[in-house]
């Protein structure tokens, strides 16, 4: 089995605090439910768009919630001393004991 990583940066010009990254979370997270809500259909809007419009715009709002989530990690590293080597290694022996990951 194939593993791929995908890696964001650390975004300049930002003070966010762990209150407002976690807000912006869950504003992006209601964003990607948005979007994938309205082209399912589940608003009752009878929606015609082009599927490969509808998974562009899917998968932009999914990076949105990651850079997010992202940027979240930088400020518990910062603001709370955290290791985010050490809780990635972490997470990643978790996956392998689910069987989610194999090396």
């Amino acid at each position: 089995m194939e593993t791929k990583t995908l890696s964001l940066p650390r975004l300049n010009q930002l003070n966010p605090t762990l209150e407002s990254t976690a807000l912006k979370l869950m504003e992006e997270a209601g964003e990607l439910a948005q979007v994938i809500g309205k082209y399912r259909g589940m608003s009752g809007e009878k929606v015609e768009v082009n599927d490969e419009i509808v998974v562009r715009q899917i998968a932009r709002e999914l990076l949105d919630v990651a850079q997010t989530a992202i940027t979240m990690m930088f400020v518990m590293e910062e603001q709370f001393d955290l290791s985010i080597e050490e809780m990635l290694k972490d997470h990643w022996g978790k996956l392998e004991r689910k069987g989610y990951l194999s090396r």
